[in-house]
């Protein structure tokens, strides 16, 4: 059973009611934004909720069994509030999400109706779904190691070892063709072989996608590299970036190009799919009769 706030409780047993609803969304780089359906600002426990947002919530459930509990959050982009570049540069990813219905006479009186983080956004147009997914969905998700022949642990962790900050596995490097939004070549990388940084991690140091981080899919001959998706604004020629050498997380990997393999957290001898259906054949002997 939810407790009421006294105030809240009383205020609703009135039966004319002053109440709004308040978004509040921390990024997970620290960013915290407010939104409310109401037509002036609200403020309160330090963040100031605005109107003309363009963000609306759906109806929301609430259930007591373990079942993901879902809403969205939908609306306009702005410049001032969600923009397309930051949705499309994944900051909203994960970003964690508290719904709160408020008395706006006195948004001292509130009540938090439901807390989660985003999930899937979509893009429509001019507008945007987010998806806000409850805490239960954790619950499905994999929670400790896996046993499997890759490793499962991230370059560069305090379990992996490896120091990216090493020359050997970091560089440095400018735009200088551009070949499509998640595609061009760059310098920066004579003395490196063809993939050493596939699977690495590009982070950007000038230009409009400042700050931003991306998956490098394949670095090939002369610098061409290739990007999982597409960059979050767009590329320009003479945009910095640094750059870390990738692991595709296999045994010889690991000791052929880090030498690290004391540290690797896979299972490269476990047994396969062919060994669970093998079955016990009959030998031979040398002049061709069959043991027993």
């Amino acid at each position: 059973m939810r407790a009421l706030d006294p105030d809240l409780k009383t205020h609703l047993a009135s039966g004319a009611t002053t109440l709004a609803t308040c978004w509040r969304i921390t990024r997970t780089d620290g960013v915290v934004l407010g939104f409310t359906d109401h037509d002036r600002t609200l403020a309160f426990d330090g963040t100031s909720f605005l109107p003309d947002s363009g963000a609306t919530g759906s109806g929301m459930t609430s259930s007591a069994d373990l079942a993901v509990d879902n809403a969205d959050i939908e609306g306009a982009l702005s410049a001032d509030a969600l923009s397309a570049g930051d949705l499309a540069a994944g900051r909203y990813d994960s970003a964690a999400v508290e719904i709160f219905r408020v008395n706006w006479a006195e948004p001292e009186t509130r009540l938090l109706l439901k807390s989660g983080v985003i999930g899937e956004v979509r893009r429509d147009g001019d507008g945007f779904r987010a998806e806000l997914r409850g805490l239960s969905h954790f619950l499905g998700q994999s929670t400790g190691r896996v046993y499997q022949r890759l490793c499962d642990v991230n370059l560069g962790s305090a379990k992996c070892g490896v120091d990216l900050s090493d020359p050997a596995f970091k560089t440095t490097g400018v735009v200088t063709v551009l070949r499509d939004d998640q595609s061009f070549i760059a310098s920066g990388f004579s003395g490196f072989a063809n993939s050493w940084f596939a699977h690495g991690l590009l982070t950007w140091t000038s230009g409009a996608n400042l700050g931003a981080s991306a998956h490098i899919k394949t670095q090939g001959q002369g610098g061409a590299l290739a990007l999982w998706l597409p960059a979050g604004a767009d590329i320009a020629i003479g945009d910095a970036f640094t750059i870390t050498a990738g692991c595709d997380k296999r045994f010889s990997t690991c000791g052929d190009k880090f030498a690290n393999t004391i540290n690797f957290r896979g299972f490269p001898l476990m047994p396969g799919n062919d060994f669970a259906v093998s079955y016990p054949l009959r030998a031979e002997n040398n002049d061709g009769g069959k043991l027993k």
